[in-house]
Formats: C-alpha cells, structure tokens, sequence
C-alpha cells in the first residue's frame, strides 16, 4: 500500500509561565490548552487540551500501563496511541477508504482502523496460512505444544546431612505448606527461594524449572520421582556440598499436541503477527518520511493534577476510592 500523507508538526506560539497559577476557564489556561503539540494532515490537529483530556478519561490503572510518571505517560500515551491512531487515519485516507467528514474523536478512533481491516483484507483469512508455515511456526514453537512430565518440588537447602535430617524430621510430624515454609525461610540457603516455601516450580528431568532462572540437581527430581504426589522424600537429597529437604507437591503429566491438533491455533497466530507486522511497518513508514519537527517539549504543558482538579471533578475522589478497594462493582 502506497500511502502519501503530509504530516507536519507546529511549534506553540507562547508557552504558559510554570509558576502561573491555571484557573480553568482563564485565558491564559485557555491558551496552553489549545497549543497545537502536532498537524497530521491538512485537517487533524493534536492539542495540549486533547491530550490531558484523553489521559485523564482513563481510570487510573490504565494511565498507568504508559509509565509510572507523568512525563513518561505523557510521551508515550502521543506516541503509541495518538499519533498512531492519526497516521493510521491519514493512511486510510489516503488509499481512498473513507471520505473525510469532520468527526469526534471516537468516530476518528473507528475510522483510523479502516487501515487495519484493509492489511486484514490484504492477507486473506487465518484459513489461507499455507501448511508449510503451520509446519515452520510448530517446529519453532515445539515447546508449547509438546513437554515432558514435570514435578512441581518444594525443597530446602541445608549445609549438612545432620541439619537436613532434623528439618526432615520436623516437616514430617506436621506436613502443612505453613510448617514447611517456616522451615525454608529458617533453615535454607537458597535465597531464590527461601521467602516462598522452597518452590523451585514445575521440575523437568534435566533439573530446568519453568520459574525464569531456577534450576536444581536432577537428582533432586530423580529423589522425587520416588514418591507420590504429597508427599516427602524419606532421607535427606545431597546436592552439591549441600542436602536438600524434597517435598513432591504434584505433577504435570506429559504433553504432545501434533500439528494437527494445534493446526487452527497456530494459523490464527501467524495471521495475527502478520497483521501486526504489517501495521507496525505501515506506521514505521509514515513516521519517518512524514513526522517532522516534533516538539516533546510540549508535553510539559499536558498538565494531569490541576486538569484533574479543574476540569474533571470528583475525578480525583472516584481513583482514590478505586484504589482502595471502596469503589462499588457494577
């Protein structure tokens, strides 16, 4: 798709005096909300009252999937939504896929997909995903569609045989997740997981666990594979110059899914990337040959507390009950 789209972004004029105080309504407020932050187009406009306006309209938890600060929000909520939204516009426009009408912004929003539908239209349906790509992509992927049996083991790491035995011997006499996990933040030295019970995770042979980063000794699981689920390994396990405490909490029986079985799953994610790729070179492609003279600076001025205070109220007052768990479900 060839899309030619004039996007040009303008300076602000006079920016607002940071100490000034912003009363809602006042001129000088005014005028810092309608500073123009971009020109997408010979029509859109982005604003500084836009954008306050936008990220405030969403509940606190969402502004918060932008960034944990409000300079960080604020950069990434024009980047990744706003100015993403109107170039996909732009471009929908510009293949002729729509005719321009002044709108609303969440007629814009809707609009601005048209661009995506027409890459969906584009590819074809998920059902059109040739086998030999299916067979590329579940070769690439074998490990989530086939794994060995694997023990979910709870242990605790001691110095010598002598104080294994002991904490052993404790765990036995009251075999609760509670005792066992007092015993590890006692007694263990494996500070990865110490404060959590011992739990090392789901255990493959090799001694791998599907916790990020842990591994144990496979004689570990071998010791497990001696008992059943629930319960604990009878001796002390040496592991390293160490010997551990087992406790085989369950099991994860054996999986293999052919490509058969996973034939419509694996089709609907190689069409759903390719959809995604697609769209993210589109917008790659109209930022830089057409994004120019973006001034950051103004997102200084997109200023959320007194927004919140002024023009949104009892905005403040629902976050705070949300928060806190007082908020009432519907």
């Amino acid at each position: 798709m060839r899309v030619f789209v004039g996007v040009a972004i303008l300076l602000a004029g006079a920016l607002l005096d940071r100490g000034e105080t912003k009363a809602a309504g006042a001129p000088s407020d005014d005028l810092r909300r309608a500073a123009i932050v971009a020109h997408v187009g010979p029509a859109r406009t982005i604003t500084v009252g836009e954008l306050e306006n936008r990220i405030l309209a969403m509940p606190a938890f969402q502004r918060l999937a932008f960034g944990d600060s409000p300079t960080t929000i604020r950069h990434r909520f024009l980047s990744d939504v706003a100015l993403r939204e109107a170039l996909e516009l732009q471009g929908a426009e510009a293949a002729g896929l729509l005719q321009r009408l002044p709108s609303a912004y969440a007629v814009d929003r809707a609009r601005s997909s048209a661009t995506i539908r027409a890459i969906r239209t584009h590819l074809g349906p998920a059902s059109s995903i040739p086998m030999d790509d299916e067979l590329a992509y579940y070769e690439a992927n074998l490990g989530r569609y086939q794994s060995p049996e694997r023990y979910q083991i709870w242990r605790i790491l001691c110095p010598t045989r002598e104080e294994a035995q002991t904490v052993l011997d404790l765990a036995l006499k009251d075999a609760t997740p509670k005792t066992f996990s007092d015993l590890a933040r006692d007694h263990s030295q494996d500070k990865a997981t110490r404060l959590r019970g011992g739990n090392v995770g789901f255990v493959m042979g090799d001694g791998s666990s599907n916790e990020p980063g842990l591994r144990v000794d496979p004689a570990i699981v071998t010791a497990a594979r001696t008992v059943r689920d629930g319960e604990l390994v009878a001796h002390p396990v040496p592991e390293g110059d160490s010997f551990a405490v087992v406790w085989r909490r369950g099991t994860l029986a054996a999986s293999k899914r052919t490509v058969d079985d996973v034939a419509a799953q694996i089709r609907d994610a190689v069409w759903s990337e390719r959809v995604k790729n697609e769209t993210d070179r589109l917008v790659a492609h109209l930022r830089e040959s057409n994004l120019r003279d973006l001034n950051q600076a103004l997102l200084d001025d997109v200023d959320l507390d007194s927004a919140r205070r002024t023009r949104a109220p009892g905005l403040a007052a629902r976050e705070k009950a949300g928060s806190d768990g007082s908020a009432t479900q519907r």
